[in-house]
């Protein structure tokens, strides 16, 4: 299909124009205009441009692209190695950050709500990016934590009593341990996103609510899956997820 067809379709199905994001979404770097295979990841690294090289691939599609706010604008460097695989190979680069977090069928969010088999029944933060919602049956935290870790395949953080019993939860993707103190305010039992800073560990232990840093990078795979999957069903494309280790 032409790069500009498949680019306005996921501008519109994940109304990217309404984000105010950190990034450009969408194309972010032109390749050529037919695409026919399409590498998918979370981060536009070094070793996914590699992957797509080694696939022959027309575009990549991440979740983490190039060009964030307030980032060295300067193309040397690793900068300058990453743009020149994609130019000399002639592979497109497209990029949906928050928009991927937010949509309701494809998003990160979402995505690991139906895979923990958790109930939304909202939305909070910023640009509501974050989920609340409740647990089909009660559960303790230590068990949850458990199940999130063999689903994602990596040990979660837990801080709070693994004894817990958790009927409501909310989530967030990523680097949003921002949004605990929203989240506590929802009155849930418990809070997951990918990272954890300093001042969370004492948010957590004096709201008594949990708190489960599963990874960054683990709770941010499925948006992007969802997304290159249903590209293929739609049209046709040869798509291939390419996930890149990282342990954070």
């Amino acid at each position: 299909m032409k790069r500009e067809e498949l680019t306005r379709y996921l501008d519109e199905i994940l109304d990217a124009g309404r984000f105010r994001d950190y990034c450009p979404n969408g194309l972010q770097v032109e390749g050529r205009p037919e695409i026919r295979t399409l590498v998918a990841g979370v981060t536009a690294s070094q070793a996914l441009l590699d992957v797509a090289v080694a696939r022959a691939a027309d575009a990549i599609l991440v979740h983490h692209g190039w060009f964030w706010r307030g980032e060295d604008g300067r193309v040397t460097g690793l900068r300058r190695t990453r743009l020149r695989t994609l130019l000399h190979n002639d592979i497109n680069l497209i990029a949906y950050h928050l928009p991927l977090d937010s949509h309701p069928q494809f998003g990160n969010n979402a995505q690991l709500g139906r895979r923990f088999g958790w109930l939304p029944e909202g939305r909070f933060g910023e640009q509501d990016i974050g989920w609340h919602g409740r647990l089909e049956k009660p559960d303790s935290v230590a068990a949850i934590a458990q199940r999130i870790g063999n689903e994602l395949q990596r040990t979660p953080l837990l801080i709070g009593d693994g004894e817990r019993l958790v009927r409501r939860v909310a989530w967030c993707s990523g680097g949003a341990q921002g949004l605990f103190e929203e989240a506590i305010a929802l009155g849930v039992d418990l809070y997951l996103s990918g990272e954890i800073s300093e001042q969370t560990v004492h948010l957590a232990r004096e709201s008594g609510v949990a708190y489960l840093a599963a990874g960054h990078h683990a709770s941010e795979r499925y948006g992007v899956q969802a997304l290159a999957a249903h590209l293929a069903e739609h049209f046709g494309l040869d798509c291939h997820f390419a996930d890149v280790d990282n342990p954070v």
